[in-house]
């Protein structure tokens, strides 16, 4: 048994390591990694040998409810507290009060399918459904992996979802979104422009410093965000990235950085958006120049299917705006057309169209000729 730290991205982590004997005399052993601070390694320790001494016990077999009180307690002490609040307000308030007192063994792929599909509320949409489903879904893989059920009763299950037809701007459209807040000075037309010019994610915009910025190699490195919820943290996928600056942008952003004065960040922190309301304004500064009704997410996928669209390649693509997975920037491909351009090309049929024949001028007021045809 052992704590020990070691280092990772120049930060000091701690790890633990718990052995112990089952039921059958067979050796078992617990291992985590990345926790922050060594008493919440301690903690976990604890909690580690407590769950070995059950198995050890051959005591009994956890509950539900047990099992998800465990499981997050081990989430708040590796995840942000948004995550730990979704698996609060999703499986607190609608799984738990079906399954609490059943043994985690007894919940077979059936009564998951019965909560998914029949016992979550009506008006849930499919998206909350499979979201209930993902946590579902993971708190019995821990489970598994802790050796308490052989497998994992979500295996097989999916939510099905429709394909969302997300909406972006043509270029014509861009190009009037622009023009017309710059001529009203709307207080989120520098924001509207970083997000058209870098693809950044809203969160990414709002944590972005000047520091950020290297003006001489032209590039932003992207390597915070912020949430609400969370406040300033790490990106998305957890990792830094670099944004290249055009020859516009960099324009743009020495104009800014004029008007910055001693402000670290690059963009203003507007009441909107600190209220994560850019959305409403966006769609709604649409409606009012009369463009398509897009919010402000929906300028990262412009952005995106604007390079594929051009012939950027799709590795690239991912670099700059921080896609972890293919499949996600397939979703703009597709969108783009780019997948499909010149398909119809190598067709072995056309289109008949008429010879060009000659002009016959036209004589008298009737435009017939003396047997009566048009000529």
């Amino acid at each position: 048994m052992a704590i020990r730290y070691y280092e990772y991205k120049g930060k000091r982590l701690w790890e633990v390591q718990v052995s112990g004997i089952d039921p059958k005399g067979r050796r078992i052993q617990r291992r985590r990694r990345g926790l922050e601070t060594k008493k919440s390694a301690e903690k976990l320790e604890f909690e580690l040998k407590r769950e070995l001494g059950m198995i050890k016990d051959g005591a009994v077999p956890y509950t539900w409810g047990e099992w998800y009180q465990i499981c997050i307690d081990r989430i708040k002490l590796v995840h942000r507290p948004s995550t730990v609040e979704q698996y609060k307000r999703q499986l607190g308030k609608w799984v738990n009060p079906e399954w609490n007192d059943i043994e985690l063994a007894d919940i077979s792929k059936n009564k998951v399918y019965e909560m998914v599909f029949e016992h979550l509320p009506a008006h849930l949409t499919p998206w909350s459904r499979k979201t209930n489903l993902k946590l579902i879904r993971r708190i019995f893989q821990m489970a598994v992996e802790e050796g308490l059920i052989p497998r994992n009763p979500t295996t097989g299950i999916r939510v099905p979802i429709a394909d969302v037809d997300q909406k972006v701007f043509t270029n014509s459209e861009v190009e009037i979104f622009l023009q017309k807040a710059k001529e009203l000075n709307h207080r989120f037309y520098p924001v509207w422009v970083m997000a058209l010019m870098t693809g950044m994610r809203s969160g990414e915009l709002f944590a972005l410093k000047w520091v950020d910025v290297d003006f001489d190699a032209r590039i932003i490195c992207v390597q915070r965000q912020w949430t609400r919820k969370n406040g300033f943290g790490p990106t998305k996928t957890q990792r830094s990235r670099v944004v290249p600056i055009s020859d516009e942008l960099l324009n743009f952003l020495k104009e800014l950085k004029l008007k910055a004065s001693d402000n670290e960040f690059v963009l203003p922190h507007l009441p909107e958006w600190k209220q994560t309301a850019q959305a409403k304004v966006t769609k709604e500064f649409c409606e009012v120049i009369g463009i398509t009704p897009i919010k402000f997410h929906d300028l990262r996928a412009t952005f995106i299917t604007n390079l594929l669209a051009r012939g950027e390649s799709l590795a690239r693509v991912m670099s700059i705006v921080g896609h972890s997975q293919i499949k996600t920037t397939n979703v703009y491909l597709r969108k783009a057309g780019v997948d499909v351009q010149g398909g119809t090309d190598k067709l072995g049929y056309g289109i008949p169209y008429d010879k060009m024949g000659k002009i016959i001028a036209i004589k008298g007021g009737g435009g017939k000729s003396g047997n009566g045809h048009f000529q």
